[in-house]
């Protein structure tokens, strides 16, 4: 097992962070954003986090069972109202993207992607637009089943990130079926509150995002990580986490789909 040392620039300055989708689990890690900010000012660091929600989705009535919406907000943006709301309490200046991630767009003004999407296409998408000319440093990928999910934060290959032993490998190195559009299913939206809770328990979103975010945390506090990822499964009761280390990277790459 090795150690991962967190790119040196985003300790000397704010941190630029995309939130690439904004339902159950994007808008759980949201929330939490605020705390990891107030934690890095207090631990010294010089500008902490500058936040950017994107998401084209309005919300519906089915939102508001498992995602901190309520009717009244009906038809009005995600990101919109969580900006808003973040912006009024936490007395913060962070910014809301009323859009869809395209497949032509690149991403050039963030440190930091948060990719909360539930299709493989999108991932796909998120794969694309943080590779090639791009200077993004991490992309930390958080998507979930039923009851159980994953959070793996890698160094997409690119400008910043180039092609070493000790990289952090992304999800969709690691696990290529992740971002095949051709395995995703018909992608409709659940169409009443029921099938809603049927399709996922009640905090699976908020667990998996509390989880992301404490990989965040020990990053900025402590300046390394051991780990960048991990898997929870809620119906059984277990965690396992994903450690820096190329040997087992080399092995899940071998063994074949994500499997939580």
């Amino acid at each position: 097992m090795e150690t991962h040392t967190i790119h040196s620039e985003l300790l000397r300055r704010r941190v630029r962070v995309l939130v690439v989708g904004c339902g159950g689990t994007g808008s759980a890690f949201a929330a939490g954003l605020p705390y990891l900010h107030q934690a890095m000012i207090a631990s010294g660091h010089p500008g902490g986090l500058q936040v950017t929600l994107m998401d084209g989705d309005t919300i519906s009535p089915t939102n508001c069972v498992r995602q901190p919406f309520s009717r009244s907000e009906t038809g009005l943006h995600k990101v919109v109202v969580l900006v808003n709301r973040l912006n009024v309490f936490w007395s913060v200046d962070w910014e809301a993207v009323p859009a869809h991630l395209g497949p032509d767009d690149r991403i050039d003004r963030a440190d930091i992607v948060i990719g909360c999407v539930d299709t493989r296409a999108a991932r796909a998408v998120l794969r694309d637009a943080t590779a090639g000319n791009s200077e993004v440093d991490y992309w930390l990928d958080l998507g979930n089943n039923a009851d159980s999910g994953q959070f793996i934060l890698g160094e997409p290959l690119n400008q910043v990130n180039r092609r070493k032993r000790t990289r952090l490998r992304s999800v969709a190195e690691l696990y290529p079926m992740i971002v095949d559009p051709e395995l995703d299913d018909d992608g409709q939206p659940s169409c009443s509150a029921a099938e809603a809770i049927e399709k996922q328990e009640p905090f699976v979103n908020q667990v998996l995002a509390q989880h992301a975010l404490a990989l965040l945390a020990r990053l900025f506090r402590y300046g390394s990580i051991t780990y960048h990822g991990g898997f929870l499964n809620l119906r059984d009761g277990w965690a396992s986490r994903l450690p820096v280390d190329a040997d087992v990277w080399r092995r899940i790459s071998r063994r074949g789909p994500l499997r939580v």
